[in-house]
């Protein structure tokens, strides 16, 4: 069941980039951006701990 996960996300992540590169550059920016402010937040929080 795990491979056939994979292989559905694999054809669907190659599908959106060959059929939409613009869309999947923006999807990849998103994804950093919510990564960098969880790890902000993170930071936050420890800095806050510490005081």
């Amino acid at each position: 069941m795990k491979k056939i996960a994979l292989y559905v996300v694999v054809v669907f992540v190659l599908y959106t980039i060959i059929t939409s590169p613009a869309r999947a550059a923006d999807l990849v920016q998103v994804g950093f951006e919510g990564i960098s402010s969880a790890a902000q937040g993170v930071g936050e929080f420890m800095t806050e701990l510490i005081k």
